[in-house]
């Protein structure tokens, strides 16, 4: 019988191997014909969609988010294609207005002097438009655009590249700026990824100031070491998602801005930049001197406080993290505790940390000094690994599971844990 088995298999395997020649020759032939971005290409636009994925255009090929081949850019965007003439594009962005949902989101690309919307990969009623409809004062035969929120520029803005001129288009009142950023290389594309802005040209790219045009730190770099998977380049960590089943944090918490990271070893990531996906980096890129994994992340008064062993490391949170003067301090200086910390979280609108401890949960007045434990109580299970506290409760993590509670009175109160809920890829980047 074992052999009857192996030889229906071997007839199978040759019956497929010789079954199809001629669509692996195809194949071949289609896989040579389409560009390789790790050959060192110079993208014609980048821009995300609505959901967070990259798309990076050349020619009439496209390819969707970092890894991956290229494929025509009409199996994603039906329109681009020769027979509507617009095989290839000069430029595309994807609209921030949140004020004007009819708007927000959607994709704009660029040919000649015409501008094509798109929404879910639809082209929209009414387009192709002249650019002067939709854009004013806006020039033709565009090298490059970008989106610029509120807080990043001035207002809801686009940066519109042409030569080494950059037009800012106010979306809301529709008027145009025109600056010469003669010390930043010409851009052939531009992408705004995790609030940074980036000019493409040739197969390297320079991060720049949206509003000065600004270049620091040693530019330009080689974009396949960043924004593409290749052999042979990268950079840092080679970070690949785990299972969601096989996740375990070290730490979350969200800041004042509402940013959100969690950590687990050495790597952290943003969890609420969705828009952007979901990208793991090393601790080290945001808090250079936080070298390792952490045991317990919170944040307070527009501070990010790092435990790790008896140390406690404090950062103003800005646009760049830095650390405070005087610090790492110890433990029992800065909160009055000593012992290993498994967790620590602060509640919105609230002035207490609270810690865990083992089965303990100890309560620390961040108004008072010196600081000191105001309350000790047991908890209802052990080996809590993380939590995060927000206006719909708190989350308590323990492995690659979750416990849900209303506050931290309940989660005290409880004599046993509620319901587990797993991790899943939606909410930490992870493989379901």
């Amino acid at each position: 019988m074992e052999l009857l088995t192996k030889t229906l298999f071997l007839c199978l395997a040759l019956a497929l191997a010789h079954g199809a020649p001629a669509l692996q020759q195809d194949e071949q032939v289609d896989d040579a014909a389409l560009p390789d971005r790790c050959e060192g290409i110079e993208f014609d636009a980048i821009s995300p969609d609505e959901k967070g994925t990259t798309y990076f255009f050349k020619g009439p090929h496209l390819w969707e988010g970092y890894h991956g081949e290229a494929r025509l850019s009409n199996v994603s965007f039906k329109e681009l294609d020769d027979i509507h003439h617009i095989g290839h594009v000069d430029a595309a962005f994807r609209m921030h207005i949140e004020d004007n949902p009819d708007d927000h989101d959607h994709i704009y690309f660029f040919l000649d002097d015409k501008v094509f919307s798109y929404y879910n990969h639809t082209l929209e009623e009414g387009y192709p438009k002249e650019i002067q409809e939709d854009f004013p004062g806006i020039p033709d035969h565009l090298d490059a655009a970008v989106e610029c929120p509120k807080g990043e520029c001035m207002t809801d803005s686009v940066l519109f590249f042409k030569g080494t001129d950059v037009h800012i288009y106010d979306i809301i009142t529709k008027t145009v700026k025109t600056k010469t950023w003669a010390h930043l290389p010409a851009c052939t594309s531009a992408l705004r990824w995790l609030e940074h802005y980036y000019c493409f040209h040739g197969h390297e790219f320079t991060r720049f100031n949206p509003v000065t045009g600004e270049v620091n730190g040693t530019y330009p770099k080689d974009a396949r070491n960043y924004f593409m998977s290749c052999p042979n380049f990268g950079h840092g960590g080679n970070y690949k998602p785990r299972k969601c089943s096989e996740v375990k944090l070290d730490a979350i918490t969200t800041d004042d801005a509402g940013k959100t990271y969690f950590f687990a070893g050495p790597i952290y990531m943003r969890l609420d930049t969705k828009k952007d996906g979901l990208h793991a980096f090393p601790i080290t890129r945001s808090w250079k001197e936080v070298i390792g994994a952490v045991d317990a992340v919170f944040s307070y008064a527009d501070k990010i406080y790092f435990i790790q062993g008896d140390q406690v490391y404090i950062y103003k949170a800005a646009a760049q993290y830095t650390l405070i003067e005087g610090y790492p301090k110890t433990l029992k200086e800065e909160l009055g505790i000593e012992g290993h910390v498994d967790a620590a979280f602060v509640c919105p609108n609230e002035h207490t940390v609270h810690i865990i401890q083992g089965l303990n949960m100890r309560d620390v007045d961040l108004t008072t000094t010196p600081r000191a434990v105001t309350r000790d109580a047991p908890l209802p299970f052990p080996d809590i690994d993380a939590g995060l506290c927000g206006a719909d409760g708190i989350n308590v993590f323990k492995g690659s599971q979750y416990y849900h509670y209303d506050g931290p009175l309940t989660l005290v109160a409880a004599r046993m844990a509620p319901v587990a809920n797993d991790i899943t890829s939606e909410m930490m980047g992870c493989q379901d």
